[in-house]
C-alpha cells in the first residue's frame, strides 16, 4: 500500500491532533487537519506546560468523591461543580465513583504509566529533532505543602510511586526550600521534586509544530466546524463540513471536550465531560520561581518560563460554558498569595479557559471505532492532554499503519464502556 496515496483526515487541531499529524506524516501518510476554531488555540492554548510522569495516580482514588463533595457547589472551591440541569453529568459522576476503588485506580495507573513514560522520551527525541521554541526546561515539578499533616500524607504517596513504578522524588524542608527555591514564602510545610518531570510553554509549542507540519505538506484547514461522519458500507468515506465533504481513506476523532457529538456515529459511549480550568499569564516577577510548582493543598499549579508566567488549575464542571468567572480568577491569585512572595504581575496578559476532556476513569480513548474500522478516536486525555501527546499520536500512526503498538492499548479501548 502506497500511504502517501491515501489521505488521513484530522478532526482537531489540539496537541492530539498535532501530534498525530506529525507522526502519521513521519510514516508516510498525507494528513489534512481540520479544527473548529483555530489550531492550538482550545484547552492546548492556556494550560500550565506541565509533562509530568509524576502524574501516574488517576482522580478516580479512594476517598476523591467525598474530600470533594461538601464544596462541590461553593463557586471558590476548587472542583466546582455548576448548579445547573445536565442528565449526562450526573450520569458521568455516577461513573466515576463507581471508578473510585483502589483495584481499579492501580489499573488506570498502570495504563497512564506506559504513556507517561513513552511521551517523556518522545518529547526529549522531538525537541532534539526539530527547531521548536517553547521554553523548555528539565529541572522538575515541585510539590509544594503548606501544612505538615498534607506532607506526611504525601510522603505515603511518594512511596507508592518509587515502589510500584520507579518514580523518584527529594524531599526539601523549610530550609533546603528557601535555598532551591528563594520565591516561596518562608513558613511553607516543604516540598517533593519529581526531577524526571519538565516544563514547556504550549502555545508556544503549537506554533512550532504547526510550522514544521506545514513545512511537511500537512494542510491545515481552520474554522471549518465537521458536522458529521458520512458512512457508506459500514465505513466512513468523508466528513461533512460547514465547508463541504472532505474525503478520505482514514480519520481520526481528536476533537478533544467535544468528542461527545459525534457518539451515536461511532459505535460507543463516550463519557467525556467538560472540565473548565483557568490560567492568568503575566509577565515575570522580579522574584520569579525557578521551579514550575504545585500547591497540592489547594489544587493551584504556577509555571515560569524565559518568556513569562502562568497561574492555573481549578476544575468546573459548568457545560460548554464560555463565560470568565472572575471569583475563581482571584482564587488562583489568592492561593498564590499564600506561598509566593511575588505572586501576581500586572498587567495580566491573557485570562483564559478551556475544557478539558475529562473521561470517567480518568485514562484517554484511544483506539478503533468498534463500527467503523477506518475510524480511529484520540479523545479523553483529561488534565493530561500536553503530556500524553506525542505517545497519543505514536499509538494512533502505528495502529493505522499495522505496526505493533509500543504500548498496550487495551487499556484506552473505546470499547471498554459498553
Amino acid at each position: 500500500m502506497n500511504k502517501s496515496d491515501d489521505l488521513i483526515v484530522i478532526v482537531g487541531g489540539g496537541v492530539i491532533g498535532a501530534a498525530c499529524a506529525y507522526y502519521l506524516v513521519r510514516e508516510g501518510w498525507s494528513v489534512t487537519l481540520v479544527d473548529r476554531g483555530e489550531f492550538g488555540k482550545g484547552c492546548s492554548h492556556g494550560n500550565c506546560g506541565f509533562i509530568c510522569p509524576s502524574h501516574v495516580l488517576p482522580l478516580t482514588q479512594p476517598g476523591a468523591i467525598r474530600e470533594h463533595l461538601l464544596g462541590v457547589f461553593r463557586r471558590d472551591a476548587p472542583l466546582r461543580i455548576k448548579p445547573h440541569w445536565n442528565p449526562r453529568l450526573w450520569r458521568w459522576l455516577f461513573q466515576f465513583a463507581r471508578q473510585c476503588r483502589h483495584d481499579l485506580m492501580f489499573e488506570s495507573a498502570h495504563a497512564r504509566h506506559q504513556l507517561l513514560c513513552s511521551s517523556a522520551v518522545l518529547y526529549r527525541e522531538l525537541l532534539a529533532a526539530e527547531t521548536i521554541d517553547c521554553d523548555w526546561e528539565t529541572q522538575g515539578l515541585l510539590y509544594v505543602f503548606q501544612d505538615l499533616e498534607p506532607l506526611e500524607e504525601f510522603s505515603a504517596v511518594v512511596g507508592f510511586l518509587r515502589d510500584e513504578f520507579g518514580i523518584s522524588a527529594t524531599r526539601y524542608d523549610p530550609r533546603q526550600l528557601q535555598e532551591v527555591e528563594p520565591a516561596l514564602c518562608s513558613d511553607v510545610a516543604g516540598a517533593y521534586c519529581f526531577e524526571e518531570d519538565a516544563h514547556l510553554r504550549s502555545n508556544k509549542l503549537l506554533a512550532g509544530w504547526r510550522q514544521i507540519l506545514n513545512q511537511m505538506g500537512v494542510q491545515i484547514i481552520e474554522h471549518c466546524q465537521v458536522e458529521s461522519l458520512v458512512v457508506q458500507a459500514g465505513q466512513a468515506r468523508a466528513v461533512s463540513t460547514s465547508g463541504g465533504e472532505i474525503s478520505a481513506s482514514h480519520f481520526v476523532i481528536a476533537t478533544g471536550a467535544w468528542t461527545p457529538q459525534f457518539e451515536r456515529q461511532l459505535g460507543c459511549k463516550i463519557p467525556i465531560q467538560p472540565g473548565k480550568g483557568y490560567s492568568i499569564t503575566m509577565p515575570r516577577p522580579d522574584l520569579c520561581p525557578r521551579f514550575p510548582m504545585l500547591f497540592e493543598q489547594h489544587h493551584v499549579a504556577v509555571t515560569p518560563w524565559a518568556s513569562g508566567y502562568r497561574l492555573g488549575s481549578t476544575m468546573e464542571f459548568a457545560g460548554y460554558d464560555t463565560t470568565i468567572d472572575l471569583q475563581r480568577v482571584q482564587m488562583l491569585k489568592d492561593v498564590a498569595s499564600i506561598y509566593l512572595r511575588e505572586p501576581v504581575v500586572e498587567p495580566v496578559e491573557e485570562t483564559w479557559i478551556g475544557w478539558r476532556p475529562m473521561t470517567c476513569d480518568d485514562r484517554p480513548i484511544i483506539g478503533r471505532s468498534p463500527t467503523l474500522k477506518n475510524v480511529l478516536i484520540a479523545a479523553g486525555h483529561g488534565m493530561l492532554g500536553l503530556t500524553l501527546a506525542p505517545a497519543t499520536g505514536r499509538l494512533i500512526t502505528e495502529m493505522l499503519s499495522g505496526q505493533t503498538p509500543h504500548v498496550d492499548p487495551a487499556p484506552f479501548s473505546p470499547g471498554r464502556f459498553g
